[in-house]
Parts: C-alpha cells; structure tokens; sequence
C-alpha cells in the first residue's frame, strides 16, 4: 500500500534514547502571574481574560512620549490620575492615564488641552477607542467642571 521505501524513512523503529518528562526551562515558573505583571496588562487583554472589571465611567489618555518642555508636566499630570500605566513598545514609551471624570474633570481637561496637538494621542472611553471621544465626550465631562 505504501509505494515509499522503508530505507527513505527519517526516524528508527525503536528510539535510541528516551526524552525526559519536563519542560525546560519553564519548568520553575510560577503558575500564578504577580501583581505587577496583572496591572502591566493591556485593558483589553486584562477584560479579555478576566471578564470586564465594574468600574465606573473613565475617561483615559494615551499619549507617546515626546521631546519639548511640556513633556514634564503632561507626565505630572498623567501620573497624578486615578490610574496611570507606561508601556514600552516597538517605536517607544506610552503613557496611560485614567480619570474618573465624576470626580476629577479639571484634571482631566488639562491634560488633555496639554497633549491634544500630539501625533499618537489617544483618547478612550471606558478604554475604548469609539467615535467623537474628543468632539462629543470630552466636552460632555468638561460640563462637570464647577
């Protein structure tokens, strides 16, 4: 049935030797990932694997790095969110800052008013990129500010 030759195969009929049953070099791995490596995770992926965490409404800014005096304070201010995350990727850092609008729209709007000329800004809702973030919500929340 078979038309090959048995001198053409590749593998012996009996093995020389026999594999150990481990998996180097993972095999001292923890089964667990730490607490850094959870908050280190893209909102995303984190819903994605853990299902949607019940947060309330946030407003977030994702904006690359860049060279220029306001560098210092858009950092100040993204840092001094309700949440902030920086990423290494391929063409650089980026920076992630999460408001809740309800209780901090002025923060929120000067950040935004810092980092809007930038190419690479971002502007999410509920870490979502979605339609007119910076037409229709942004001025939404800023109707917040007292």
């Amino acid at each position: 049935m078979s038309s090959s030759n048995d001198s053409d195969r590749v593998l012996p009929d009996r093995p020389v030797y026999r594999p150990l049953e481990r998996f180097w070099p993972y095999a001292d791995l923890p089964e667990q990932p730490t607490d850094e490596e959870l908050a280190a995770l893209h909102p995303e992926l984190r819903a994605a694997i853990f299902g949607a965490p019940p947060l309330p409404f946030s407003m977030s800014i994702e904006l690359p790095a860049f060279e220029g005096a306001e560098y210092a304070r858009a950092l100040e201010l993204a840092r001094a969110s309700d949440e902030y995350v920086e990423v290494q990727t391929s063409t650089g850092a980026r920076h992630r800052a999460r408001f809740f609008p309800g209780e901090r729209p002025l923060e929120l709007r000067d950040l935004y008013n810092l980092v809007a000329p930038l190419e690479g800004t971002d502007v999410l809702v509920d870490d979502v990129a979605v339609p007119y973030a910076r037409e229709l919500w942004l001025p939404l929340v800023w109707l917040l500010i007292k």
